[in-house]
């Protein structure tokens, strides 16, 4: 029962969904998963600590960037909860625009994306200063 309320709790968000599908084909490190969901790296690792629990995702560090891929060993929950959302997400609009954007982002370099998302936050910053 631990593993089925893990597993539907993991499937009950839609950015949760969106990390499953966007790493069902290729690994992705953190930075690259933020870039595509558009949110801040904090509530990204949040939702991959919950699929991790989960079973639905698993990781692997190298230097200092954590890439997350679909698990090759899996539980029978496990695997029929993946191919579920495959299947049920494979034609969303959303993921077919994450799939594209996630193409563009997992060609850069970890090191390159971190830069260029800092230099937007800062912008970001900048811009609600001066709006006080």
């Amino acid at each position: 029962m631990k593993e089925t309320l893990a597993i539907t709790k993991a499937l009950a968000d839609e950015n949760r969904l969106r990390i499953i599908m966007m790493v069902k084909d290729n690994e992705a490190c953190v930075c690259q998963i933020v870039e595509v969901l558009g949110n801040a790296s904090s509530t990204v690792s949040k939702h991959l600590s919950i699929l991790k629990y989960a079973g639905l995702v698993d990781c692997y560090k190298q230097g200092r960037w954590i890439y997350y891929h679909l698990p090759q060993e899996r539980s029978k929950a496990v695997s029929a909860a993946i191919r579920w959302v495959v299947e049920s997400l494979e034609d969303s609009i959303v993921i077919q625009k994450d799939r594209v954007k996630s193409r563009c982002v997992c060609e850069q370099e970890p090191e390159e994306l971190i830069k260029i998302q800092r230099d937007h936050k800062g912008d970001n910053e900048n811009e609600k200063t001066r709006n006080i």
